[in-house]
């Protein structure tokens, strides 16, 4: 069965930015495989996006105007709703367009497609980002929006999507079987094998405290090695509290922060590394750029917490190690000869190609809209 698609990308920045995450490449690569096996493809996102040149013609973009939604994870769970939202926007105009599509694709971390949901007459398959971010705080019934999840899974089971055990696990109210789990897929072709990696360590993901760069930092000096730095700065004041930090770092092993890169530019830089560390302070939902690293043959030494525990091999594709743990974290890094940079890359084609990742999504989009039409 050939869908009419349209996927409401993330509001918190334009699609090439970076500012979305790994939600960006989700949304993009989703695009491509569906398009691929033969569905009518369109992605709303904010003005300003651009799609990669081999998907422009292919896929058609709608440039949706508004105010950028700051990250679900940097506000308090009572913070306002933004006026002009893109986000508001983004859902005004797939309520316009919605008879065109036989299935709307949301990728919003946020309360209001899952209120809206109910109001639209084609149906909606929620891909959830995040864990919840309750854990450890409260209540999850005092988050709006896991209280929105808990209402949408009760009214339209079946509709709920995540990369990762580890993260449906987070939200408390919705059994997890009510949940479908997708993973990840690259497509491998964008990403270059390397066998001859140079002397640094490499760090890459959005510069805010939840990703614990000052953790990388701190085991870059213990293992006095390099470590390059990829990602946008999306909270300063938390940046300038590293530079301390970084500074001492310099001392003993250059620390260079190298932005955001796309695709290309990323996997040259990145390939090139001994390892990647990835390091968060809260249950990551995924982690695609590890799948990214492992892509290039790099292995991953990596904080066993959330979804990137479900990605390492340890002792195959990398290292995991106790979270919060930096010195194991440096520790790991000396057991790096011990790890085959080719079976990293064979690991990732085996677990993580397009292919079957968008079968996936296929089956599960196909299953809900079958279901809305035996209901309407």
């Amino acid at each position: 069965m050939s869908l009419r698609l349209l996927l409401l990308s993330t509001p918190v920045g334009p699609l090439g930015s970076g500012l979305g995450g790994g939600v960006e490449a989700t949304v993009l690569n989703l695009a491509q495989v569906l398009t691929q096996r033969g569905h009518r493809v369109a992605i709303a996102a904010p003005e300003g996006s651009q799609l990669p040149s081999d998907l422009d013609k292919a896929i058609a973009l709608i440039q949706i105007p508004g105010v950028w939604q700051p990250t679900a994870q940097t506000q308090d769970r009572n913070a306002l709703v933004l006026t002009e939202s893109a986000l508001a926007n983004l859902w005004d105009y797939a309520r316009r367009v919605q008879n065109q599509y036989d299935l709307l694709a949301n990728f919003a971390y946020d309360w209001l497609p899952f209120y809206l949901t109910p109001f639209l007459s084609t149906p909606v398959a929620h891909f959830v980002s995040m864990g919840s971010l309750s854990v450890g705080e409260a209540s999850p019934l005092e988050n709006r929006l896991d209280q929105a999840i808990v209402h949408l899974s009760a009214q339209f089971p079946g509709t709920l999507g995540a990369y990762t055990q580890s993260q449906v696990k987070t939200f408390q109210g919705v059994d997890s079987a009510d949940w479908e789990i997708l993973g990840c897929g690259l497509d491998m072709a964008r990403y270059e094998y390397c066998d001859r990696p140079k002397d640094f360590l490499a760090w890459a993901g959005r510069i805010s405290p939840e990703k614990g760069l000052e953790d990388a930092i701190s085991a870059a000096l213990l293992a006095q090695k390099p470590l390059k730095i990829f990602g946008n700065i999306e909270d300063d004041d938390y940046w300038q509290s590293l530079q301390p930090l970084m500074l001492q770092a310099q001392k003993i092993a250059p620390i260079q922060h190298c932005g955001f890169l796309p695709t290309a530019e990323l996997q040259q830089a990145l390939g090139r590394a001994q390892a990647l560390l990835v390091t968060p302070k809260w249950t990551e939902a995924f982690g695609i750029v590890a799948i990214e690293a492992l892509a290039c043959g790099v292995p991953v030494i990596a904080y066993k917490r959330g979804g990137p525990a479900e990605i390492v091999c340890s002792g195959k594709t990398g290292w995991l190690v106790a979270p919060d743990d930096v010195r194991a974290l440096a520790e790991a890094t000396e057991r790096l000869q011990q790890i085959d940079r080719q079976a990293c890359r064979e690991w990732a084609i085996a677990n993580y190609s397009l292919s079957a990742w968008g079968e996936r999504f296929e089956q599960w989009f196909c299953k809900i809209v079958a279901k809305s039409k035996k209901h309407s």
